[in-house]
């Protein structure tokens, strides 16, 4: 079976290094499944989860704020802004930031305000949502 190396790195460091059979990734125009061979693409990501899944078909679950995606027909690189594995996500602390943000949002009164209140908000969505995926409440 055809394999492609996947690279996840933030500023924090590296996250993730191997192969997998298959990736898929949350671009921003939509979530995006990379296979062995893939057109060569650049992108950017939102907030949500990365999951790269081996021959086997298991699957290792990340988080990431957002950041960019490179494809190369054997390489998938995503640079991430943040990025935690699975098992690293709090879904208390996840439900509290969600929180928080639709309060601030509320709250916003200048169009700066509002819209970094909706990117804090979108950001924190999508983390409760990985947390509660990886803890099968889905």
């Amino acid at each position: 079976m055809a394999m492609i190396q996947v690279d996840i790195v933030s500023a924090e460091g590296e996250i993730h290094t191997g192969e997998a059979a298959m990736v898929f990734a949350p671009a921003s125009m939509g979530e995006v499944g990379i296979a062995p061979r893939h057109a060569p693409m650049l992108t950017t990501l939102k907030p949500g989860e990365v999951r790269v899944q081996d021959a086997d078909g298991n699957e290792e679950a990340f988080y990431i704020t957002g950041g960019m995606l490179e494809i190369q027909p054997s390489k998938v690189m995503i640079l991430a802004d943040t990025a935690l594995r699975g098992d690293q996500l709090d879904e208390a602390a996840a439900l509290a930031a969600q929180q928080q943000a639709e309060k601030a949002l509320e709250g916003a009164s200048q169009e700066t305000d509002v819209a970094r209140a909706q990117a804090e908000l979108e950001e924190a969505r999508a983390r409760y949502r990985a947390a509660q995926k990886l803890k099968g409440k889905r």
